[in-house]
């Protein structure tokens, strides 16, 4: 506690003041490049909130950083809040990037301001979640990751190795780790409300995990939500309940085998289908085929391995966005023809001239586990107890069942609990209806969720998007754009059973930018988020670009 109450102990009277609502109480100017580094302009505020909500009488309070990019339409509506998943990612660098600020704004209409800060745990806060006091427990748990099939002891080193993660994070987190529930994080979004000085009202966009805090916010405050979108929605049913999440994972081999039935659709554009007659099945299966041959006799490019864990691990990545499928499906067809000396040039040339930390390598993961095994309420004594769960989610998904089983033991095992926990349903009856929407093809949060966790908020409408990737982002498309800019002007919900097409098609160049200059005319939007072509696609290359071992599934 000590290491961060001179940053956090300010007078509670200071804290007070700032909570009237109807007033403004945030004072925006522009941010510092250097503390912010931002592709747009953006403001910069700060706002101090309880650190525990628990504790009314107590004087401690928390600093939270917030980032505003203005409505492009004058005056501003109002402001909405996001959250882009996680848990554990922050916000204030997501929304400075040029090309997301950009899609967020037509997606709004252009009417709203767009406000987001770093939750509680991520490594932006003022209090991140890092349980290692030293560079040698994070190295010794950093190569103690891997998917649990990599080898036949795996799953159990999974399992030891989590164990000893919930007993060190106890040991140095156990007060911070504590203060981080998404009850308190919807709390610290209700102060924001206030602060802000305008109707009172939450206007929020949450993605992935950003959809469970959305759902729990919804359920403390129900009154007080003006609009909200929930989208690639993740089940908080499962997410608070469950000792593995199993729905999360239903679409997971779909969205895989897509990759597939693309290519061959689209021969010319995709170098996996290109000059052969293979099927998608075939395709499919050498792939398949060739992580189990690195698993036992990995592949050398120059200085990197291509091993069960980074194959496995940038096969998933891309999961996330169909436009990263061309890259990826470069990269295959390279392996799978021996194209090796290229390859290895191609990811030597694009290498970061520095690397991350590896406390920066874990910050995002410590801040995950901080937040969802917190809020997560089962705990099991044993390994033998645990195995069976792992079964289960190996039988619901081939891809991504072995994938996040490091986190599920890690939550099976943890040993902090929360000063809040939300602890209620989600049968919800908001002052304002709530808009979910899910992608037809999404790998990481299937449209089954949206439409169960919409059928116990009352009133509410899913929107479906038929495309491919994780939440309505991934799918470019001028229909999404009309639907969701309709609600935020004055809460129209499309009809019931509503599927807009996604205008990109798999193995196209097509981006948002051209499609939200099909909707708004001339526009300023930048060319491309992710590139079409491997050698401009950073992100799908990201897997291969760091150590034998570190394999995440975050930012959900």
């Amino acid at each position: 506690m000590s290491s961060f109450r001179t940053i956090l102990q300010l007078s509670f009277f200071a804290l007070s003041l700032a909570q009237f609502p109807g007033i403004s109480k945030l004072q925006w100017s522009p941010c510092n490049e250097t503390e912010v580094p931002s592709e747009v302009p953006m403001e910069c505020s700060t706002l101090l909130v309880p650190l525990d909500y628990t504790e009314p009488n107590s004087n401690q309070t928390l600093l939270l950083d917030l980032v505003k990019v203005s409505a492009l339409t004058k005056p501003s509506k109002g402001s909405i809040l996001f959250n882009f998943g996680g848990p554990g990612e922050g916000g204030r660098a997501s929304l400075g990037i040029k090309t997301l600020s950009e899609e967020l704004l037509a997606l709004t209409g252009r009417q709203y301001d767009l406000i987001t800060f770093d939750p509680r745990g991520t490594s932006g806060s003022k209090i991140p979640m890092q349980c290692f006091e030293t560079e040698f427990d994070a190295w010794s748990y950093l190569f103690s990751q891997g998917p649990s099939n990599q080898s036949d002891v795996e799953l159990a080193r999974n399992w030891a190795h989590a164990n000893t993660m919930a007993s060190t994070c106890l040991k140095t987190q156990n007060q911070t780790g504590s203060l981080l529930s998404s009850a308190f994080v919807a709390r610290d979004m209700m102060q924001v409300v206030d602060a802000l000085g305008e109707d009172g009202l939450l206007r929020y966009w949450g993605f992935s995990y950003g959809s469970t805090l959305g759902a729990t916010t919804a359920a403390m405050f129900p009154d007080k939500v003006e609009r909200m979108i929930l989208d690639g929605v993740q089940n908080p049913h499962e997410y608070y309940h469950s000792q593995i999440v199993l729905e999360q994972w239903t679409d997971s081999d779909k969205a895989f085998s897509a990759i597939f039935t693309g290519c061959v659709a689209n021969r010319e554009n995709c170098a996996l289908g290109k000059g052969n007659n293979k099927t998608a099945a075939e395709l499919e299966q050498a792939v398949w085929n060739m992580l189990d041959t690195v698993k036992y006799h990995p592949i050398p490019l120059g200085s990197f391995i291509v091993d069960y864990s980074a194959l496995k691990t940038l096969i998933v990545n891309a999961i996330y966005s169909s436009a990263l499928w061309p890259g990826l499906a470069t990269m295959l067809n390279d392996l799978l023809t021996g194209n090796l000396n290229e390859l290895a040039q191609l990811i030597e040339a694009i290498s970061p001239s520095t690397t991350p930390t590896v406390f920066e390598q874990l910050a995002t993961q410590q801040a995950l586990l901080g937040i969802q095994c917190g809020d997560n309420m089962v705990r099991t004594d044993t390994f033998a107890d645990f195995v069976p769960y792992t079964e289960r989610l190996a039988e619901t998904s081939r891809l991504l069942g072995d994938v996040p089983t490091y986190i599920y033991s890690a939550c099976a095992q943890w040993k902090i609990e929360p000063k809040e926990r939300y602890t209620g349903d989600f049968n919800v009856k908001t002052k304002n209806p709530v808009l979910f929407i899910g992608n037809i093809f999404d790998g990481l949060t299937p449209l089954v969720s949206a439409k169960n966790v919409s059928s116990t908020f009352e009133d509410s409408v899913v929107l479906t998007v038929n495309g491919w990737g994780h939440s309505s982002l991934a799918a470019p498309s001028a229909c999404t754009i009309r639907t969701t800019s309709a609600y935020w002007a004055d809460g129209t919900l499309p009809p019931e059973g509503k599927i807009c097409e996604s205008d990109a098609p798999l193995y196209s160049a097509i981006t948002w930018a051209d499609v939200i200059a099909q909707v708004y005319g001339n526009s300023t939007t930048s060319a491309k988020r992710h590139a079409a072509v491997l050698s401009n696609s950073t992100d799908v290359l990201a897997p291969f670009l760091g150590l034998r071992g570190v394999s995440t599934l975050h930012g959900l």
